[in-house]
């Protein structure tokens, strides 16, 4: 999955020529025939995006507010973030869509139901729980002030901005303790089981030597340009803002959680458990697959892709001569030494091969390119345990800073060698990386197309891209294509998991029971996403979804266009407009099936 950088939601090189073909980024968009207007309040709308969520600001590159860590959780932040939705909706809803055209007709749908959404977002009180184990401001504050992430630190400025920013995650830290304590006055909290994950990674914070700190990890590493005095007067400047400020707010939180919060979280593991909680869950399924699919519906669906994804997998087993049964073959490839690595430098090594070899078959599907690379990186030590089997981290859209894959090696046995090729496609190329770079890229577009998303058609198009490993010339060997159907097999029990914990009634055991039956995942991988489902309901549902959607627009396309359908084209037609609703894209795909027909 992508890692999502949004604070509101708290939840995270350049110039390759791929395989000899000079990269080809995509065209600027042209000039619609709508107004100047429309388009001169689109970059007004981005501006004050921006400004809003400086985090974001700096994911794409933009420094001007890189000293800026905003209030998401207050009351009052809540309040301004409601005036600010209501303002921009009056001011859409004045307009005559009638006159716009294009892309500023489209953009004009897209933002209007974005602010909606948001809007209605408002209602359920998810800033009472800002806390927890997979995606929470405080790990993230971390990677950003380790200096290998988005946060620069290159210049004298760079350093000192990330000091003033640090003055407004102290503000957070103490404002998501005020909240909780409201949370737990209101019956919502979070589940135990998953807090009691956040102690440890909030203990990896409490140093008493600043210099073993994250945080000073950019001090270890000053650039040559920075001069001896500067180093000395920021380095004891760190070292203050480390021992006195950071360090204590970690401590601050750990102890509230430890001996306050943790006691009075929740047995139950469900959303529906909270008040209100069927309505947020509800809210939050249509959010995340932009669909009107009710959670019996997908949950049904979800039972269906799982037993047909089981008779694939037997057939992989009787194609590789297995004697015993599925289950049999499950324990074979969980416990057999020849399919994982031994080293973490070595799995690290396998990908980066990968990523040269898959670079170099990209162009027998596609005819456009990012411009910006990746690099492959483990995750974090200090989130590894709790941390998904992969992720994605957007890099800049000039290429400055490249997209990072990366990559979890705290349990090797989570990362078998028959799944790399599968996990590749999705995170890097032609998946998140690719996808996510393309729409920077295009600069006709408005900043909030850009670089906003959807989730159903970024998971979507990221499963879609691990679908296509035939056809790119992968998955020779049967064992890799059953990570590939490992891998989907995992999406299929998304749906089934996340609806059956926070629709009906499942309790984490039965959740994880359901996972171990169905797959040959390792068990830390099991639990990290069945806790990961627990805390971020709904998000699960877009990639199965998001997935189902594209490839039925690809077949409908095929039977359609016949002799006269280019796969190339098809691919550029899916990504060159950004991320979209689902249904928006099938509008979108559908009108370009039409005018295909009609060409001479």
């Amino acid at each position: 999955m992508p890692r999502t950088l949004r604070l509101a939601a708290a939840v995270l090189i350049a110039g390759l020529c791929w395989g000899g073909v000079p990269s080809q980024a995509p065209a600027p968009r042209p000039a619609s025939p709508g107004t100047r207007a429309w388009q001169r309040l689109l970059e007004k709308y981005w501006e004050e995006c921006l400004v809003r969520d400086p985090i974001k600001a700096t994911a794409i590159g933009d420094e001007r507010y890189n000293d800026r860590l905003p209030d998401t959780l207050s009351a009052r932040a809540r309040a301004e973030e409601k005036a600010w939705l209501q303002k921009w909706l009056h001011t859409v809803d004045k307009l005559d869509r009638s006159r716009l055209g294009g892309q500023d007709r489209l953009s004009y749908d897209i933002l209007r139901r974005s602010l909606r959404e948001d809007l209605e977002g408002l209602r359920f009180p998810s800033h009472l729980t800002p806390v927890n184990q997979i995606g929470s401001v405080p790990m993230f504050f971390a990677q950003l002030g380790g200096g290998r992430s988005i946060q620069p630190f290159a210049t004298v400025k760079d350093y000192e901005r990330f000091l003033r920013r640090s003055e407004g995650f102290i503000a957070w830290m103490d404002q998501a303790i005020q909240n909780m304590r409201e949370g737990m006055a209101k019956g919502v909290v979070q589940p135990k089981v998953v807090m009691g994950k956040v102690l440890p990674q909030l203990d990896a914070m409490l140093v008493e030597d600043p210099a073993k700190s994250v945080f000073w990890s950019p001090v270890a590493a000053f650039p040559k340009a920075i001069g001896t005095a500067d180093r000395e007067r920021l380095a004891a400047a760190y070292r203050t803002a480390i021992a006195t400020r950071i360090v204590p707010a970690y401590r601050r939180l750990r102890d509230f959680i430890r001996d306050v919060y943790l006691p009075a979280c929740r047995d139950s593991v469900g959303l529906s458990a909270l008040p209100d909680g069927q309505a947020w869950y509800a809210h939050l399924v249509e959010e995340m697959t932009t669909t009107k699919l009710d959670p019996a519906a997908i949950h049904e669906l979800g039972l269906k892709e799982v037993a047909r994804i089981l008779e694939e997998m037997d057939a992989v087993r009787r194609q590789v001569g297995f004697q015993g049964d599925l289950q049999a073959f499950f324990q074979e490839l969980n416990n057999n030494p020849r399919f994982y690595h031994t080293s973490e430098a070595d799995l690290l090594q396998g990908y980066r091969d990968l990523q040269v070899k898959v670079n170099g078959l990209l162009p027998r599907l596609f005819d456009v390119f990012p411009k910006t690379d990746y690099e492959v990186r483990p995750v974090e030590a200090f989130l590894a345990e709790a941390a998904a089997g992969g992720s994605y981290q957007n890099g800049t859209p000039d290429g400055h800073r490249p997209g990072i894959f990366y990559v979890n090696t705290f349990n090797l046995k989570a990362q078998p060698i028959f799944g790399m090729e599968t996990l590749l496609l999705h995170e890097a190329s032609p998946g998140h990386h690719f996808q996510i770079s393309i729409a920077q890229e295009i600069t006709g577009l408005p900043g909030f197309r850009r670089f906003g998303g959807y989730n159903a058609y970024a998971e979507g198009w990221a499963l879609y891209a691990e679908s296509l490993g035939k056809e790119l010339g992968l998955f020779t060997d049967p064992y890799q294509y059953y990570g590939r159907l490992s891998d989907e097999q995992l999406r299929a029990m998304r749906l089934v998991v996340d609806t059956g914990l926070h629709s009906k009634g499942w309790s984490r055991e039965q959740a994880l029971r359901y996972m171990q039956e169905h797959s040959s995942m390792a068990e830390s991988d099991i639990v990290a996403e069945v806790e990961r489902y627990i805390v971020w309901p709904g998000q699960a549902l877009g990639y199965k979804l998001g997935q189902f959607a594209i490839r039925d627009l690809r077949t409908e396309a095929e039977r359609e266009l016949g002799p006269r359908f280019s796969i190339k084209a098809f691919h550029r037609q899916v990504l060159v407009d950004g991320a979209l609703p689902l249904d928006v894209l099938k509008t979108k795909i559908r009108a370009w099936i039409a005018q295909e027909k009609v060409k001479p």
